[in-house]
C-alpha cells in the first residue's frame, strides 16, 4: 500500500492544504479561499464516493445513475467556468461528443467490461479530460473574442459570416486547450509516471501491462480532448456559448 490511511496522513494533508492557501495569499494569487474550499470538498467527496462505489458497482441501474451524475457535475462545472449566463449548459455537448464514442468503442470491442470497478474509473478519467479541454478551449476562445473584438468586426466588414469571423479570431487561442494533454503524452515515462501506471504496478500488474493501460489512457484522452476542444470552439463560433447578450448570437 502506498499510503497508510491514519491520523498522520490527515495531518500531512491539512498542512499541505494550509501551505497552498498561505502561498496563494502571500503571492496575492487571489485563489486562497478557492484552494481551501476545493481541498475540503475533495476530501468530503472522495470519502463519500469511496463508500458509495462499494454498493453502486453491484447493480447496473445504480451504476448508470452514478455515471450520469458524474457527467452532470462535469457539465455544470465546465459550463459555469466558461460563462455565467444560461448558455453554460451547452458545455454538455463537447463533453458528450468527446467521451461517448470512446466509451462506446471500448464496450463494443470488449476492451472495457460493463462492470463498475472498471467502467467508473475509465469513464471518470475521460470525462475529466473532456471537462478540462472544454473549459480551457471555451474560456480561451471567449477571452480572445473579447480582447480582439476589433478583428472580429473587421472580418464582418470584409464579408465574413459571424461564425467564420469568430472562428478566425478564436481558433488559435482555443487550440491551446490541447497543450496539457500533448505535453503529458510526450513526456510520459521521462518526466512523470501517471496515476494509471502507478496504480497498476501497486495492484500487482507487470510493468508491461501497466504501460499498456497508461498508453491507452493517454491516447484515449487525446481523442476525447481533441473532440471536446473542436466542438466547444464551434459552439463559441456559432454564438451558442457566449458571455454577453448579442443580437448576432444564435444561442438565444
Amino acid at each position: 500500500m502506498l499510503l497508510p490511511v491514519n491520523v498522520t496522513l490527515g495531518v500531512v494533508l491539512a498542512v499541505l492544504l494550509a501551505v497552498a492557501v498561505a502561498v496563494a495569499a502571500v503571492a496575492r494569487l487571489g485563489h486562497g479561499r478557492a484552494i481551501a474550499v476545493a481541498g475540503l470538498r475533495a476530501a468530503a467527496q472522495l470519502a463519500a464516493v469511496s463508500y458509495l462505489i462499494g454498493w453502486v458497482v453491484r447493480a447496473l441501474p445504480w451504476l448508470l445513475c452514478f455515471l450520469v451524475l458524474m457527467f452532470a457535475v462535469a457539465v455544470r462545472t465546465a459550463g459555469r467556468r466558461i460563462t455565467q449566463n444560461r448558455t453554460w449548459w451547452w458545455a454538455a455537448v463537447p463533453i458528450a461528443v468527446g467521451v461517448a464514442p470512446v466509451i462506446g468503442l471500448l464496450l463494443l470491442t470488449g476492451l472495457l467490461p460493463l462492470r463498475g470497478l472498471t467502467l467508473i474509473p475509465v469513464t471518470g478519467i475521460l470525462i475529466g479530460g473532456a471537462l478540462t479541454a472544454t473549459v480551457l478551449g471555451g474560456r480561451r476562445a471567449l477571452d480572445e473574442l473579447e480582447t480582439r473584438r476589433g478583428e472580429f468586426e473587421a472580418g464582418l466588414a470584409l464579408g465574413l459570416m459571424d461564425r467564420d469571423a469568430r472562428m478566425e479570431v478564436a481558433r488559435p487561442a482555443a487550440s491551446d486547450a490541447l497543450l496539457p494533454g500533448l505535453d503529458q503524452t510526450r513526456t510520459v515515462g521521462l518526466v512523470t509516471l501517471p496515476g494509471a501506471f502507478v496504480g497498476m504496478l501497486l495492484g500487482g500488474a507487470s510493468p508491461v501491462q501497466a504501460g499498456a493501460v497508461q498508453l491507452f489512457v493517454l491516447v484515449a484522452l487525446l481523442a476525447v480532448q481533441a473532440a471536446a476542444c473542436a466542438v466547444v470552439l464551434e459552439l463559441v463560433a456559432r454564438g451558442r456559448i457566449h458571455r454577453v447578450p448579442s443580437t448576432s448570437a444564435e444561442g438565444e
